[in-house]
């Protein structure tokens, strides 16, 4: 479970009567699209042949740029989701990253989806004994990527769900 009980009207566009500008939903979708591009290749490595979360990541991006609806960006994020299931360790969580970035155009809050995922995918790719710190530095890395607009609301969305989110934004 990545999503609260609870929405925050911080991830609810002011047209549904939330306070999340157009602006800044579009960039909560340009990050969580970096993050899951960071480790897409750990998908791509296991999955050569399947597009699938490659076109979630890119369908985020076009939705941000306005170039296509947010239906067509969810429906990739669910291609990308549905491409996750059948794998396990890095290579699903990488998957589920991109999926969760894609249908940030539908839910904004999803955003931190994409960077759990993320960081998991990067942990399931190091051995035992090092997973941790190569969590802490993926971290670390997303943050470095939040533009300023959002870094706020970001740094205390993480603080508020890092529980539900495996605790991995403890960087």
């Amino acid at each position: 479970m990545i999503l609260p009980k609870d929405r925050d009207p911080r991830f609810t566009t002011i047209r549904r009567g939330g306070t999340l500008t157009d602006s800044d939903h579009r960039l909560l979708a340009l990050w969580a699209a970096a993050c899951a591009e960071h480790v897409l290749h750990l998908f791509e490595s296991a999955q050569p042949s399947d597009p699938r979360p490659r076109q979630a990541v890119e369908q985020i991006r076009a939705w941000a740029r306005g170039e296509i609806r947010m239906s067509q960006s969810r429906a990739a994020g669910g291609h990308a989701m549905a491409a996750a299931r059948v794998l396990t360790g890095a290579a699903r969580h990488a998957a589920f990253a991109a999926g969760q970035a894609a249908v940030v155009a539908h839910v904004a809050a999803h955003e931190l989806g994409a960077a759990a995922y993320a960081i998991k995918a990067v942990r399931a790719a190091t051995s035992a004994g090092e997973a941790e710190e190569a969590g802490r530095l993926e971290c670390r890395w997303q943050r470095e990527q939040l533009p300023d607009a959002i870094r706020e609301l970001v740094m205390d969305d993480q603080r508020l769900r890092n529980d539900i989110c495996w605790s991995v934004f403890d960087c």
